[in-house]
């Protein structure tokens, strides 16, 4: 028997229209489903709900993939996949598997002999990384850092040497309460050269994207509290 497909599928970044922000493709892929796996099945559903479902919202079954999972529940989740049915795989925002933990799912997938289908979608992380203006040849996205003070600030000091080494730009995120602090450490901890991106709400009409080196930064700062933010920092070799 043909094993079916596990097709990533990609979501919005925030509120907005999904005609604007997921191609008409993706949408109908994603409308002729009957399972899925998905972070937070509640949004997955709010998600889904918003497409001309080819099946009723209440029969599509949604099993939750989270940093909760078990190695062993992942092997249950592709069984529909492994008797011939297509499923999908939903982020809670963005594209999955990609600082997401879906990419466990897609690993086994891969072990399993399952065809796996990424679909077209916005990635905070590229559309930032395109929109920075630093060097889109060589960077590294490196998640969260410390959520210590005196340790974050080390970390951003080893990523700004790095950069310089490397000629590479260093990509990561906060969890959103913590966007100021993060912010004012970057500002005080690099060098006055040192350029920073600050790209938030990415895609959504309150979508803020400005990059200035540390020095102009320190002249004043954005309230980025609460809001989903990319960070990018880039240490120009010349400085």
């Amino acid at each position: 028997m043909a094993t079916g497909t596990l097709y990533l599928i990609p979501t919005t970044l925030g509120e907005s229209p999904l005609s604007s922000i997921i191609p008409e493709q993706v949408r109908n892929i994603a409308a002729s489903l009957t399972v899925f796996v998905a972070e937070n099945p509640k949004t997955a559903r709010q998600y889904l709900k918003q497409l001309e479902l080819a099946t009723p919202l209440q029969d599509i079954e949604i099993f939750t993939l989270d940093k909760h999972t078990k190695p062993e529940q992942l092997e249950l989740f592709l069984q529909p996949a492994l008797a011939g049915k297509d499923l999908g795989l939903v982020s809670e925002a963005g594209c999955p598997a990609v600082a997401d933990p879906g990419a466990l799912l897609v690993r086994l997938a891969h072990k399993k002999g399952i065809k796996v289908v990424p679909l077209v979608g916005p990635s905070s992380i590229l559309l930032a990384l395109m929109a920075s203006g630093m060097n889109g040849q060589a960077f590294a996205f490196h998640g969260y850092l410390p959520i210590q003070k005196a340790e974050r600030c080390k970390r951003i000091t080893e990523l700004e040497k790095e950069s310089a080494i490397r000629n590479q730009t260093q990509i990561f995120i906060e969890t959103p309460y913590r966007n100021q602090a993060l912010l004012e450490d970057l500002v005080q901890t690099c060098e006055s050269g040192t350029e920073l991106c600050v790209a938030t709400d990415l895609t959504l009409a309150s979508e803020k994207i400005d990059t200035r080196t540390a020095g102009a930064w320190r002249k004043g700062l954005p309230d980025i509290n609460k809001k989903p933010t990319i960070f990018l920092l880039y240490r120009p070799r010349s400085n």
